[in-house]
């Protein structure tokens, strides 16, 4: 079953595997397949065979907002029974029949793109492990698409279930007779194939010649994660001029400021002036600002994003500090809102919805997502697993996870196995690109 469900498997995939059977998948995966594996355990794993190319020890909350993020491809789990309409049990152990625990497999069938049911035909009593209808409250409903047994390969599409393949020495009707609801044959439904797939190859390329490459794709009108403390500490600077250069226009920007670090010059040089959000502000790139410190803290140095909002150029949506935090890291968690007491009571709760809770008012703040993310690294490997240094460590890495392309500049490029897998903070899940900030650059003009 596992060898099969190895065939089920693409490079570049995000597989998330239950307990039990799914455990066995990884090692039938060929050697040098690109391939992420996040284990129920929280070990996210790149790689197959004795020595995967890289790892990183995630906590629990952390596996559970990778998942819930829709950042899995595929979910393999075990089922004690699944239904022709795709409801399922998780499985347990065998030492205790009857006591289906829903573990790891309801988030994991809830969230994956695609999920995939290991289990044997029938129970150890010898009744149909397929059955028409749930015996018991099922742990998720309809999202099974694809059974793998021990006898046979079966798809679940609209309430029908259909016999692709077969084990060897077994006929479709001694496959019918163990099942409790009925089954369909495939048009040329074969014996069921052991052998890997041939058309696996290695890792993807994520490492990229210059920041102009990386961001040559982005489109105007883009959503734009782009990390920013009052100093120059933490910054892409090397991307933000790529992305200055790029001209991309009418962005929408997510940071926690929009360009105040060349007026309040905090951590900046004697007689230099940090690049900061300023340089895209200033080349009319910039539509809108969503960022909890957006304007200078004394009218007599306004910044370049608070006189094009006084001239009508730009929007900005205010949102405190610890709320803009949460929204980022809620939209890469895949948590679409949540109640929170900031801001209760002031204009930055009006038009918003509230709530009463426990005697406390509360109002309700939606997640962030973004097209893009821009970040700044300390190292990188070639897979994309990110280590910080210092102030770096403030939204890039929530940002990171909350965005469809993630582009970080980083000072080193390693190869995987180099980081360690209790310093890496960003796994190479939620990176797409890389890029080398140049020896000769300099973040400040």
């Amino acid at each position: 079953m596992a060898r099969r469900a190895a065939r089920e498997i693409s490079s570049g995939q995000v597989i998330a595997l239950g307990p039990g059977l799914p455990s066995l998948v990884p090692q039938e995966v060929p050697a040098g397949t690109g391939v992420w594996f996040l284990a129920h355990t929280g070990i996210l794993t790149y790689g197959t065979g004795e020595n995967p190319a890289g790892s990183a020890s995630m906590g629990f909350t952390d596996t559970a907002a990778m998942v819930q993020g829709r950042h899995v491809d595929t979910a393999v789990i075990e089922t004690a029974w699944v239904t022709a309409g795709g409801d399922f049990a998780n499985s347990t152990s065998g030492a205790m029949p009857g006591l289906d625990a829903p573990g790891t497999s309801v988030e994991l069938a809830a969230c994956a793109r695609r999920v995939i049911a290991m289990m044997r035909h029938t129970k150890p009593d010898g009744s149909p492990a397929i059955v028409e209808s749930s015996p018991l409250p099922p742990d998720g409903q309809g999202r099974i698409s694809l059974i793998i047994t021990d006898v046979a390969v079966m798809a679940v599409e609209n309430g029908r279930i259909t016999v692709l393949e077969l084990a060897a020495g077994w006929t479709f009707d001694q496959v019918a007779g163990i099942t409790g609801v009925p089954l369909a044959p495939a048009p040329g439904i074969g014996e069921m194939s052991l052998d890997p797939p041939q058309d696996q190859t290695g890792p993807g390329q994520k490492v990229y010649s210059s920041g102009l490459e990386a961001v040559g794709d982005m489109p105007d009108g883009a959503v734009v994660n782009i990390d920013g403390f009052a100093g120059p500490g933490g910054m892409p600077h090397y991307l933000m001029v790529s992305l200055r250069d790029q001209g991309a226009k009418d962005l929408t920007i997510i940071s926690n400021t929009a360009g105040i670090t060349r007026v309040v010059n905090f951590g900046t040089p004697p007689g230099h002036q940090a690049i900061d959000h300023s340089i895209l502000v200033e080349n009319h790139q910039v539509k809108k600002a969503i960022a909890s410190y957006p304007v200078s803290p004394s009218p007599n140095t306004p910044t370049s994003f608070e006189l094009a909002l006084q001239r009508g150029e730009v929007e900005l949506e205010v949102v405190p500090q610890g709320t803009l935090a949460e929204r980022i890291r809620a939209g890469g968690a895949g948590v679409a809102a949540f109640y929170t007491p900031t801001g209760v009571g002031t204009l930055l709760a009006e038009g918003k919805e509230t709530r009463t809770i426990d005697g406390k008012e509360y109002v309700l703040e939606q997640a962030l997502k973004a097209d893009y993310c821009l970040i700044r690294g300390y190292k990188a490997d070639t897979l994309g697993n990110v280590v910080y240094k210092g102030t770096s460590r403030n939204f890039n890495p929530i940002m990171a996870t909350s965005a469809t392309i993630t582009i970080v500049e980083v000072d080193e490029i390693v190869e995987p196995g180099v980081l360690g897998p209790e310093e890496i903070v960003t796994p190479g899940v939620y990176v797409d690109r890389i890029v080398l900030r140049p020896a000769d650059f300099s973040p400040y003009d």
